[in-house]
């Protein structure tokens, strides 16, 4: 299978017992060596991680534990020729975050916050990795006037301030999402990421992950997100799926709802050379309705869709495009991208 020289991830979430907002699991779970012999069997290069995926009940152990822990899951990976693309704290679980966790009113959650990213840290360290994600779940607030924002935004840089002074070789990926769980999100655009990234002590570690769900959320264009990243270097890693609408986080699988915005988003990071700066990540879960014994096929999916729009956008005609973009007949331009996604010659 061609890859075209992209490395793929997803997480040990992505197979799953298919429980979603509104109702129980449906499907028995899977043991993660097991998840571990897929991701290898279906092309995947790497699995993405939480602190606790690594480390269940993290809290509960001591320091010596947790590396000892992280250094098995290293060899279980590197036994199957894979590696660990980064870890992220779980902070919106805890009953010490219901609040939130970094923006927490409370100076002891906001130090919880803080600590338990620091062994998240010390995990991805073990794992073979130096990217941590930073999804900032509980970060906002359910009523404007129960948080002060402006004094909310100096307790997230402090917080990425103190990671990034406890690991030296730590980079940070901000992931952002303009909802859920969250009623009002603090951070709820790659903008928003980028602009906290400037202000901290070593801007230059500190980029951002873009989820096209999350940016669909948000009433955005993911390829419009990541372009902005791309363009100052910022877009560490991405999370590939799709989104019917303003509804819930769906995570279907990549391009199975728009094609032509699947395309977009290829088609900008190929174009940016994105092969070169970081992997590609799968988000994805199956439908519901899936079958336990098929229900992986979301992800060989996203993955094979993804990589027949590399072909795609590797085979366009570019002085086509300049001319008809130069003769400003963007209707013709329109019709030579559908004809191509159509396969029409």
């Amino acid at each position: 299978m061609e890859k075209f020289g992209y490395r793929f991830s997803f997480g040990p979430w992505n197979i799953h017992e298919g429980a979603d907002p509104f109702g129980p699991t449906v499907r028995p779970s899977v043991l993660f060596d097991k998840k571990v012999e897929i991701l290898k069997d279906l092309g995947y290069d790497a699995m993405q991680f939480h602190d606790d995926d690594v480390v269940p009940d993290l809290d509960k152990f001591s320091a010596a534990e947790i590396s000892q822990q992280a250094r098995a899951i290293r060899a279980k990976l590197a036994d199957h020729g894979l590696v660990a693309e980064f870890v992220a704290p779980r902070l919106w679980e805890s009953p010490k975050t219901i609040d939130g966790a970094y923006t927490a009113n409370d100076p002891k959650m906001r130090q919880y916050a803080i600590d338990r990213s620091k062994k998240a840290a010390d995990i991805a360290h073990e794992v073979g990795c130096n990217l941590m994600v930073l999804w900032l779940a509980r970060e906002g607030t359910y009523m404007r006037e129960a948080k002060d924002a402006s004094r909310a935004a100096h307790h997230m840089l402090e917080a990425v301030n103190a990671l990034l002074n406890y690991d030296k070789d730590l980079r940070i990926a901000i992931e952002t999402k303009p909802n859920e769980p969250m009623d009002m999100a603090y951070i709820p655009t790659i903008g928003h990421a980028l602009a906290l990234g400037a202000q901290s002590d070593d801007p230059q570690r500190v980029g951002c992950l873009v989820e096209s769900a999350h940016a669909i959320l948000a009433g955005l264009d993911p390829s419009d997100e990541m372009a902005f990243g791309l363009a100052f270097d910022k877009l560490y890693s991405v999370h590939l799926n799709d989104q019917n609408g303003l509804k819930f986080d769906e995570d279907k699988s990549f391009g199975s709802v728009d094609l032509r915005r699947a395309f977009n988003e290829v088609r900008v990071l190929d174009g940016n050379r994105f092969f070169e700066k970081g992997m590609v990540g799968m988000d994805v879960k199956a439908l519901r309705t899936q079958p336990a014994e098929l229900a992986t096929k979301h992800l060989r999916n996203s993955l094979q869709v993804f990589l027949r729009l590399v072909g795609i956008v590797r085979s366009l005609d570019q002085a086509k495009m300049k001319e008809l973009i130069a003769a400003r007949d963007y209707e013709e331009l329109d019709w030579f991208i559908m004809n191509s996604l159509l396969g029409s010659h």
